[in-house]
């Protein structure tokens, strides 16, 4: 069994410090790196290790490791040789390439040379499409390979040169690169000096510049700021509300010309409701019809819809309607149950009630007028 190193424990405590306590699992992935960067592969010691200082058992820890393709579980070459035999490498040439480095070294997938300098495999995707067909070295690319170049390359690695990538950094073992994905810089002198980015990522780059296409207002020199600083900053900028005016009581909003309730003169009329869909009930306009009808046809309703509190209304028995003759004697009783006023109005007629009022108010006044008493005098 592997006894980790102290250097090793030590970065082991630093990757979980990253962490909340409560969420200290999440220091698993990184962690499965740093144990591979000791071993070259996720061993079980090293699953045993990541299981301890995470206090997770090891079916947890094991079923991370396989899931990821990084993570590798058995021993591994310094230099993992990936191509790409997906659809668009594939249709540029990415199988031949494969298979030539399959028979050139001996290997098949997830395998090692003889030697331990090399482990071949196919890959799904590197993300590179624009650069097909596309290999890889320990995760540096190599764009637009052909079988030749691929051949030279594994050649000079055997050989013990380093060939330059065609972007990022310089290459570096597989423990090397572990190291740093496990969250920790290449510390070799110009480690990520080299490299340049491809013409295909630049093409855009390229057509902005040459037609003038530019963010307006985007300045190079902004400093990016995180969610909860741009967020501060928004707030601080925003423009701060107004203070609501303080209306008086009983003063209508301004503008609107409102009278405010419970204020309308004495014989106003009442405002209209105005807003649609107002529960306010339609007041219909008087009718021609004379008041006999109109108390008629309120107090007699059809015979085929007849009201049993109407009064005068005869109810059909087991449902048979009433006979032409006793509606007539309905209405007739109808009428005879409301006789008109004293004025000739139906009772509760408006108009009716109008003239009377009119009538009582000049009464009244012809007997509070100065002239009354000399009228009785004189009489």
């Amino acid at each position: 069994m592997t006894v980790f190193t102290e250097e090793t424990r030590a970065r082991a405590r630093e990757i979980i410090a990253r962490y909340p306590a409560d969420r200290s699992r999440s220091a698993l992935l990184p962690l499965l790196h740093l144990v591979q960067s000791e071993e070259g592969y996720v061993s079980p010691a090293g699953i045993a290790f990541c299981a301890e200082v995470l206090g997770l058992n090891k079916a947890q820890v094991g079923a991370v490791a396989s899931f990821y393709t990084m993570y590798k579980r058995r021993p591994t070459g310094d230099w993992l040789v990936s191509v790409c035999t997906n659809t668009m490498c594939n249709v540029l040439g990415g199988q031949e390439v494969y298979d030539t480095l399959a028979e050139h070294l001996g290997v098949g997938h997830d395998e090692t040379t003889a030697d331990g300098t090399i482990t071949l495999e196919h890959a799904e995707c590197l993300a590179a499409c624009d650069y097909g067909p596309v290999m890889t070295v320990n995760y540096d690319f190599f764009d637009n390979v052909d079988p030749q170049t691929a051949v030279g390359v594994v050649d000079e690695l055997r050989a013990g040169g380093r060939p330059v990538p065609s972007r990022g950094a310089r290459l570096c073992t597989l423990k090397e690169m572990s190291v740093q994905l496990a969250g920790f810089a290449d510390e070799r002198e110009g480690a990520v000096a080299d490299g340049v980015p491809g013409e295909p990522t630049l093409r855009g780059l390229r057509l902005a510049q040459e037609h003038g296409i530019a963010v307006s207002g985007f300045d190079p020199n902004t400093p990016i700021r995180s969610k909860a600083e741009a967020a501060e900053k928004a707030k601080a900028a925003a423009p701060k509300p107004a203070p609501a005016a303080k209306a008086e009581a009983g003063t209508p909003a301004a503008g609107n010309g409102a009278r405010p309730a419970g204020n309308a003169g004495a014989g106003e009329p009442a405002p209209a409701a105005a807003a649609a869909g107002s529960t306010t009930r339609d007041v219909k306009a008087p009718d021609a019809k004379s008041p006999e009808v109109r108390a008629a046809e309120t107090r007699q309703p059809d015979a085929q819809t007849a009201v049993p509190d109407a009064p005068g209304t005869k109810v059909p028995a087991d449902g048979v309607p009433p006979s032409p003759r006793d509606a007539q004697e309905a209405e007739a009783a109808g009428a005879a149950a409301n006789p008109p006023a004293g004025d000739g109005k139906p009772a509760g007629d408006e108009a009716g009630a109008q003239e009377r009022n009119l009538r009582e108010a000049e009464a009244g006044a012809g007997a509070g007028s100065p002239n009354a008493s000399d009228r009785g005098a004189q009489k």
